[in-house]
């Protein structure tokens, strides 16, 4: 598990239960060829994952997910 520190974040991703904006993810983890973010509402409280998948290995590509 990586700490959600990172300009290449996606950013302003809408809550899955009450549709707020979420400033970044709380964290995100690394695997091959995808990249997991987890979410918190701070509003509501709900958590959620987001999954990116790639076609290149992440070490040869930057993660971007909206």
């Amino acid at each position: 598990m990586v700490a959600a520190i990172s300009d290449d974040l996606p950013h302003q991703n809408p809550c899955a239960q009450c549709g707020r904006l979420i400033a970044a993810p709380v964290w995100f983890e690394n695997g091959p060829r995808r990249t997991a973010y987890l979410w918190q509402c701070v509003h509501c409280g709900y958590q959620f994952e987001t999954v990116a998948f790639f076609r290149e290995a992440n070490d040869e590509l930057r993660a971007h997910a909206a």
